[in-house]
């Protein structure tokens, strides 16, 4: 099999998967992701592998490297780049729509962002003005 690589982003946070020929371990910042902690967070990563089934990645090694962003965005970052990853590696339409329609968000990237301040604003939000009084 011939190693590839796959990116999800989330906000400010990337998450490049390399996948390669293995035993189907599965690796995030070099922590095996059995003792991946939160737990929650883990659970979140784990759902395109559970959604697909443990079996599609059972002969592949997947290591992710995060950077950026907080650790709920870095989470969906890996999320999303292992989700792409599995839709690479198996090319099976089935498993894309399932991701399709279970969450969007699995396969396609938001690109929404904070709203830039505005000159000479408070520092209290992008269109935070000051109340004016008419009496």
């Amino acid at each position: 099999m011939k190693p590839f690589v796959t990116v999800g982003k989330r906000k400010t946070a990337v998450a490049r998967v390399y996948v390669k020929g293995g035993n189907g371990i599965i690796r995030i910042n070099k922590v095996l992701l059995n003792i991946y902690k939160p737990e929650l967070l883990k659970l979140r990563i784990m759902e395109p592998i559970i959604l697909a089934g443990e079996d599609k990645i059972k002969n592949v090694d997947i290591d992710v490297v995060v950077q950026g962003g907080g650790i709920n965005a870095q989470a969906e970052a890996a999320r999303q780049a292992i989700a792409r990853a599995i839709v690479r590696l198996t090319k099976s339409e089935t498993i894309k729509r399932k991701f399709l329609e279970y969450d969007r968000s699995m396969l396609v990237y938001d690109p929404r962002r904070t709203e830039p301040h505005k000159p000479s604003r408070s520092k209290k939000g992008a269109r935070r003005i000051r109340q004016t009084s008419y009496r």
